[in-house]
Parts: structure tokens; sequence; C-alpha cells
């Protein structure tokens, strides 16, 4: 007889996906161990406190969402203030406001009506209108003509991706946001903030009496992790779980220089992108302008862009063909596996904003517990919804 595993579940990673999971099972009367191979819990949400100003440790996080239930969700753990994202762009030692919208046109043109502004922005894409761009740089040239990709899209896309923009394909923007009213906010969703006090307080809240531990590599002891739970939830690397078998998925990765500074206000705005190549860093967090800090001091952030190497961190996937080619193939992998659960970024291998990835734990978790009970009952109809 086998011997009883200590846990129902093992969660693996303690990001949003793997919290979030953690805190629905615990409450639907699971026992459950998360564990993280970092020295903390809460994924690139984690912030150090740095003398009462939460930094971002791994970039800044924006929490936003036109989802009514996720918001709920979120806030009923923590209060969320009110900030609102508006970065700036710094080119040439010229500020101008993001996302491109009237006060970008007028910075750049002087132009001081929509009427003008669509103008200026016809007679420029003239040249470079095409209806089948064949890369990034054909496409944003085509939609926005040369003085905005030049000025602010081609070096800052170039630092991030670490290849010319033409060539890279042009799905890696979508598309390209133009507002013809005077508007900073850089989303367009209902509802954005940063939880009070920081996001540690989320990630304590929904780990609240679960087991956690950190400090532990699953792939270097998978074996006998395994046999403390029934089941496994798994939010590591995709191609990782599988150890590379049948190649390496790509990925971009970040680093940062964080720096503590004897001055009240560095550069008066939580978020600047310096958009020139020539300029290594694609942005500068100032972290207390976050939470609207009145601290003397201050901790500004530089974020480097970096090629993915064995050791580094992965921080968001190269969603071309040729990697989703070899994620689907690894999906069917996956799916040969009993009683393992994949999800998150980088177990999905998809790009997901935190309430995208709430949203993907909450409905994946809410199956489990369902396939677990073999009936939706009354305590698991509440999963979510506030």
């Amino acid at each position: 007889m086998e011997k009883r595993r200590v846990y129902d579940y093992l969660i693996v990673g303690a990001g949003l996906f793997g919290c979030v999971f953690a805190h629905e099972l615990h409450q639907a009367g699971f026992k459950c161990l998360v564990i993280d191979k970092r020295g903390h819990l809460g994924g690139n949400t984690y912030c150090r406190d740095e003398g009462g100003i939460k930094v971002h440790e791994f970039g800044a996080h924006v929490f936003h969402t036109s989802s009514e239930r996720i918001w709920a969700y979120v806030n009923s753990f923590v209060p969320f203030n009110r900030y609102t994202n508006c970065p700036l762009a710094r080119y040439k030692n010229k500020v101008f406001s993001l996302p491109f919208n009237m006060n970008t046109f007028n910075q750049l043109w002087g132009v001081t009506t929509p009427e003008k502004a669509r103008l200026k922005i016809r007679e420029q894409v003239r040249e470079y209108s095409t209806k089948f761009p064949k890369n990034l740089e054909e496409y944003a040239l085509s939609v926005v003509g040369s003085d905005i990709y030049h000025r602010f899209i081609k070096g800052y896309t170039e630092k991030q991706w670490g290849r010319e923009a033409r060539e890279l394909p042009a799905f890696l923007i979508k598309r390209i946001p133009l507002r013809f009213t005077y508007d900073n906010n850089y989303f367009d969703d209902r509802y954005q903030g940063i939880p009070i006090g920081g996001y540690n307080k989320l990630t304590d809240a929904l780990l609240k009496g679960v087991d956690t531990k950190v400090n532990v590599d699953y792939l270097k002891d998978k074996v006998a992790l395994d046999l403390l739970a029934c089941k496994v939830v798994y939010t590591g690397p995709l191609d990782a779980f599988f150890g590379y078998e049948i190649g390496r998925l790509e990925y971009r990765s970040l680093a940062f220089e964080h720096e503590n500074l004897d001055c009240y206000d560095y550069q008066g705005n939580a978020v600047v992108n310096f958009t020139e190549f020539e300029i290594p860093y694609t942005r500068i967090i100032e972290h207390k302008h976050f939470e609207f800090g009145k601290q003397p001091y201050t901790v500004v952030s530089r974020e480097y862009p970096r090629a993915f190497t064995r050791g580094s961190e992965p921080f968001y996937p190269i969603n071309d063909a040729r990697n989703n080619q070899l994620a689907d193939a690894y999906r069917v992998m996956m799916n040969r596996i009993p009683n393992l659960i994949f999800g998150g970024r980088l177990a999905e291998y998809k790009y997901y904003d935190m309430d995208q990835v709430i949203a993907s734990a909450l409905t994946k978790v809410k199956q489990e517990i369902i396939s677990q009970n073999g009936f939706e009952s009354e305590q698991n109809n509440g999963i979510g919804a506030i």
C-alpha cells in the first residue's frame, strides 16, 4: 500500500498564479505546500522595503483590469490605491508624454487640435503605406510615420528585443495606440492601482494558513518533492520541466540596477522610458511615486534588457512561429502526464498581464475543485466571485 502523501497539492512557484491557486484550494479544505526556488514569495511582484519605500524588485508592476470581478477579488485581500500609470518618454534630453496622445503631438509638432494631429500623421505615413508589412519597422512606419517611429519606437524596441526592428515580426507590437485627446493614462482599463503597502501584502494574504518553503529548486529534487503530494501544480518554465527534451524555448531576460539616492525626488514620475538606442537601459523607475511617498530620500531602478542565457531569469516569452510550435509540442507531452497541472506565464508560455494570470488561476482551480469533489458545491460557486 502506498504511503499517504503529506499534502494534497504541491504548488511549484509562489508567483500570482501559484498564490491564487493555493488560496482557493486552502479555502476549499485541501492541504497545500507552496515552494519557490527564490528566497522570497510573490514571484516578480515581490517588493523590498527601503525605509518605507516599497521597491518593485523585478520591474514596475501596475495592476490594471477591466474586470469588476478581478478588481473586487484583489481588493478583498488588500485595498489598492488610485495610482494611474502615466509614463514619460525621454529622447535626446527632451521629455514627451505617453502613450501617444495630443500632449505628445503638441510636444513633437506644436499642433493643438486633433484634426491637425491626424493630418500630420497622414502626411508622414503616406510614403510608408503598405497592406502587408513584412516586419515591425514597416508596420510601425505605416501606422505612425517617421517622427514617432524614430524617436520613440525604433531604439526602445531594438534594446528590448536585442534585434533590429526590421528583423522583428510586426505582431510583437500588436497595435500602436494613438489617442487624439489630452489623456496621459497609459491603460484603457476601468480599474488600476497599487496595493497599499506593496504587493507583499497581497501575497501574504493569499497564502495565509498555507505551508510555504523558499530556496527550494523543484527541478533539482523533483522525485523526492513529488512524493510529498498527490498532485503537482507547476508554474515554472515549460521546457525546463521536460529537461529541454525537444529543444529550448526562447525568452528575453532583464537585469536591474537599484540605487538609493539622498534626494527627495529624482525624476518626478514613477516611470520614464529612455527611447534612444545608445542609452543601454529602457527605463528608470522611481518607486516612491507608486504610493505617493513623501520620504526625504528616494530609490530608483534602471532596467536593462538582456538575452536569456542559462542561469538567468526568463521574463517574457518570444512568441514567434518557431517558439509557439515548440511550445505546442511540449503541451502535447504535458497532457500525457497524470496528476499534474501547468499554469502561469512560464508554464503556459504566454505573456500575461497580472489580471489575466489571476483569471486563469481562478478558472483552473475551480475546474480542479469540481473534479475532485465530483460536483460544484455551494462553496465552490464562490470561487473568485466576491
